[in-house]
C-alpha cells in the first residue's frame, strides 16, 4: 500500500443521550448520538405497538369479511365440471 493516502483513524468516544458511552474508531473523532443499542427499542425488546382508535381491529374485520365469500367461489368450479 502507498504511504500517506489513508486518513488518520484514531479511537473515538461515542456518548449517547441515555448516558451510555463506548469507544470505537472513527475518522470523525468524538461523537454525541441520540440513540444507541442500549436504549433503542429494537435492541432492548421494549418496542410497543400502539393501536390508535382501533385501527388494527378495523383492519382485521375488513379482511375477515373478504375471506368469507371464498367458500361460494369454490362451489362454482364443481358445478362447471359437472356440466361438461
Amino acid at each position: 500500500m502507498r504511504d500517506g493516502i489513508h486518513p488518520n483513524y484514531p479511537a473515538s468516544r461515542v456518548t449517547c443521550a441515555c448516558g451510555n458511552t463506548f469507544v470505537t474508531r472513527s475518522t470523525r473523532g468524538d461523537m454525541q448520538i441520540d440513540v444507541c443499542s442500549a436504549c433503542h427499542p429494537f435492541y432492548t425488546g421494549t418496542q410497543k405497538l400502539i393501536d390508535t382508535a382501533g385501527r388494527v381491529d378495523r383492519f382485521r374485520k375488513r379482511y375477515e369479511k373478504k375471506a368469507a365469500p371464498k367458500a361460494p367461489a369454490e362451489a362454482a368450479p364443481k358445478a362447471s365440471a359437472e356440466a361438461k
